[in-house]
């Protein structure tokens, strides 16, 4: 009884930690969506604010003394009880946490609040030159920031470790290796051809008809608009700030129907993880996502595997035409669907298709990783970018707009432990719907009927609704009876693409 007390007199102080980091998201949330720049200054001193006293609040003593009177009682239950896994859970945070100093976390918030603002104002303008302190002082944090984990092979393992933890540099640059290897082949014979005409997706397509249409898709797949809304960005995100209260955000462009259209299925992914999370896990450690490459692998499985699928047109696009008779009236399915899977060496990263994408996001890790190992300078980044563009695409961006300024990561967090989420996420979409399909071989022909109940409570009752429980190694084991691998992923580009490319 002693010991029971002392964990709810943790799980007490857990969520007050949490109220804390919800009210953080929400501030964020509000920066990127209403905030009058003038409110920039405020806004980062608020964040650094908040940001401290929660991590005080965590590293603080008491936190640690709980946690080691209660280790008896963790090894007397199950590890796969949730009183268990909850002080399990903390513990890892904890001992993570205490190696931070406060001030540190304090003024790291504040200047990735200042650099945030200052980048939704450069990047229209251009001017990288303007954000360049900002970015090297990022970088400084970012070193400070592995530093407080001595021991590490790579520098950027610890940074890596908070996003996907158990991961490391040199298993990355293996992994992407591999499936370089397997990759550019394919893209090379894809993009020999002639490329799909998507010039239906280049029409007038007016705002309103887009959101009303966007918001019915997401709906039918299962988003929650009681726990949820939808509202346009820079750059589309989901954040939650609670179990019941999971946002997205989206962008709209009414000459190409695609952004608005697969930003919110992708961020809608993200939020259907959220939203499927046990509701008894709210305010504790074990809310959200077991990792980043986790995260990454429902909103690219929604987005891609399932939504860019022809069973899923088949349901969906005599509704689009519906909405956009004068634009696709006399679009046949089988043009829309070839549309959307056009494959080519494009710029932007969040544009890019299935087949490319994934050198994007290596280019990105090979780049911070120089950056972090001083073999790189900030100062020469918009070269180095161009460069390996050049190299790996054949194109090389006519700006930094649309170059090293185009993703908002290394201007809102630290340089490092990101991009690497991306790619894992490819990676296990593949490897989850394969499995999936060999529980409920059913689930396509009931996507084509616009039915999405069987699937989404696979991946409630595999995924969701554990949180952080377990591990994303320990979690991908449970699913699929074995690690991560690349063959799922690769066979599923290679049917999908040698169908429609006729390789």
């Amino acid at each position: 009884m002693k010991l029971e007390k002392k964990f709810t007199e943790l799980k007490a102080l857990l969520a007050e930690i949490s109220d804390l980091n919800g009210a953080s998201a929400l501030l964020v949330w509000d920066q990127a969506m209403y905030m009058p720049s003038g409110g920039a200054p405020a806004r980062a001193r608020q964040m650094a604010t908040l940001s401290r006293l929660a991590h005080q609040k965590f590293t603080d003593k008491k936190i640690g003394r709980l946690l080691d009177a209660l280790r008896p009682y963790e090894e007397s239950l199950p590890y796969d009880s949730d009183e268990a896994a909850l002080i399990r859970v903390a513990r890892r945070d904890y001992e993570r946490a205490i190696r931070i100093p406060n001030e540190f976390v304090a003024r790291f918030n504040a200047h990735v609040a200042e650099t945030y603002q200052r980048w939704t104002e450069v990047r229209p303008a251009n001017d990288f030159a303007a954000i360049r302190p900002n970015l090297e002082r990022t970088l400084e944090f970012s070193r400070q920031l592995a530093d407080f984990f001595p021991g590490y092979e790579h520098i950027a393992d610890p940074l890596i470790d908070f996003s996907d933890y158990g991961m490391k540099a040199t298993t990355l640059r293996s992994l992407f290796h591999e499936l370089r290897q397997a990759l550019v082949p394919l893209v090379e014979k894809i993009t020999s051809q002639s490329p799909a005409d998507d010039s239906c997706l280049r029409k007038s397509y007016p705002e309103a008809a887009q959101s009303e249409f966007g918001a019915e898709v997401v709906r039918q797949i299962g988003y929650d608009f009681q726990r949820g809304r939808i509202d346009k960005t820079h750059h589309p995100f989901m954040i939650a700030l609670s179990i019941g209260d999971v946002r997205i955000t989206t962008r709209l462009r009414e000459d190409h129907l695609g952004e608005l259209l697969f930003s919110n299925i992708h961020e809608a992914g993200h939020a259907l993880y959220e939203q499927g999370v046990d509701p008894a896990y709210e305010n504790t450690p074990l809310a959200g996502g077991a990792s980043a490459g986790l995260h990454e692998s429902q909103s690219r499985l929604w987005e891609n595997v399932v939504g860019r699928s022809c069973g899923f047109w088949e349901y969906f696009y005599p509704r689009l035409q519906a909405h956009f008779p004068d634009q696709l009236g006399a679009v046949s399915l089988e043009e829309f669907y070839r549309a959307i899977n056009k494959v080519e060496k494009s710029l932007i990263r969040t544009d890019a298709d299935e087949v490319t994408y994934n050198l994007h996001v290596m280019l990105r890790f090979d780049l911070e990783l120089q950056l972090l190992e001083g073999t790189l300078a900030v100062r020469d980044l918009p070269e180095a970018w161009r460069e390996r563009f050049q190299a790996d695409f054949g194109i090389a961006p006519p700006d930094d707009r649309d170059g090293v300024l185009q993703d908002v990561h290394w201007y809102s967090g630290a340089i490092g432990g990101a991009f690497q989420g991306y790619t894992l996420g490819n990676l296990l979409s593949a490897l989850f719907y394969t499995q999936a399909l060999q529980e409920h071989p059913e689930i396509p022909h009931e996507i084509r009927q616009g039915r999405f109940d069987t699937l989404r409570r696979w991946l409630t009752e595999k995924i969701y609704r554990h949180g952080r429980k377990y591990t994303a190694p320990e979690l991908i084991r449970r699913v699929t009876g074995d690690d991560l691998t690349l063959r799922p992923y690769i066979e599923y580009l290679q049917a999908k693409y040698g169908e429609l490319y006729s390789l």
